[in-house]
């Protein structure tokens, strides 16, 4: 852990600073990771760690130490940066010390096909990366299994969306598809499919779940689920709105329809 960086031209820091835009994440395939507690997730999770990069002046955390001597006595580079390079490229108003760069993981329906899931969410087209890491989080707190992010939307590897997590990104399968192909895999599966829309009938609250193994649907924030969408689920749900506003936030949603179909 000899390398030292002190300028901001150096292409580690270029690549980092690329690396906050979806462009750059896509184009290359990897994304960042900031934080103590995340980057140990990710290493635990055995995520592939394309570099390790530290402030000295501001790594206070024994563990963060120990964590970068590991990997680099394991052959993964870690970079040093003085307190206020570090910081320049930081995200979090009061960093931590260390980032790491990752390499993205891409898996496929039938990734999902072996694992024993019993619940799931899948969203439409989202756009608040904030509200998929907290459904990640959320679904980790259920005991549930995989997010399915269908017809585009939002980068899962966004920050935003990393942060949310509280780590749980690197634990949960996440699948990309679109919702054709998705729905078709799930009816193979014997997956149960429930929606939540404002114009469902059926009050969340009467619902019970039998012993199928379910996926929730939920729509974007903006638009919520097509009428082709509700129409492919076996059950819509409705929550009541008794206030002035006309919806809960997705994530917010997802969570209490998540601990009622839990039961």
């Amino acid at each position: 852990m000899t390398e030292l960086i002190s300028s901001s031209s150096n292409p580690l820091v270029k690549q980092i600073r690329a690396l906050r835009q979806r462009k750059g994440r896509d184009e290359s395939g990897l994304f960042l990771v900031e934080g103590i507690h995340h980057v140990g997730e990710a290493i635990e999770a055995g995520w592939a760690i394309e570099a390790l990069v530290y402030a000295p002046d501001q790594l206070t955390s024994d563990f963060a130490r120990r964590v970068l001597e590991e990997q680099s006595q394991r052959g993964i580079r870690c970079a040093a940066l003085s307190a206020s390079l570090f910081s320049g490229i930081a995200e979090k108003d009061n960093p931590q010390g260390i980032l790491a760069i990752l390499r993205q993981r891409h898996l496929n329906l039938e990734d999902v096909t072996k694992v024993d899931m019993k619940i799931g969410v899948a969203l439409v087209s989202p756009q608040d990366p904030g509200n998929v890491g907290t459904i990640l989080r959320t679904l980790d707190a259920v005991g549930g299994g995989g997010l399915f992010l269908l017809d585009g939307g939002v980068d899962p590897y966004h920050p935003s969306s990393i942060r949310a997590s509280m780590g749980t990104i690197f634990w949960k399968p996440f699948v990309q598809s679109s919702f054709e192909v998705f729905n078709d895999w799930r009816g193979k599966n014997g997956y149960s499919l429930i929606g939540s829309s404002a114009h469902a009938k059926e009050d969340f609250r009467a619902f019970r779940r039998g012993s199928q193994p379910t996926i929730l649907l939920l729509g974007s924030e903006q638009k919520g689920l097509s009428q082709d969408q509700m129409m492919a689920c076996d059950v819509n749900l409705s929550m009541p709105m008794k206030g002035r506003v006309s919806s809960l936030n997705l994530a917010v949603a997802a969570g209490i329809l998540l601990y009622t179909i839990i039961g």
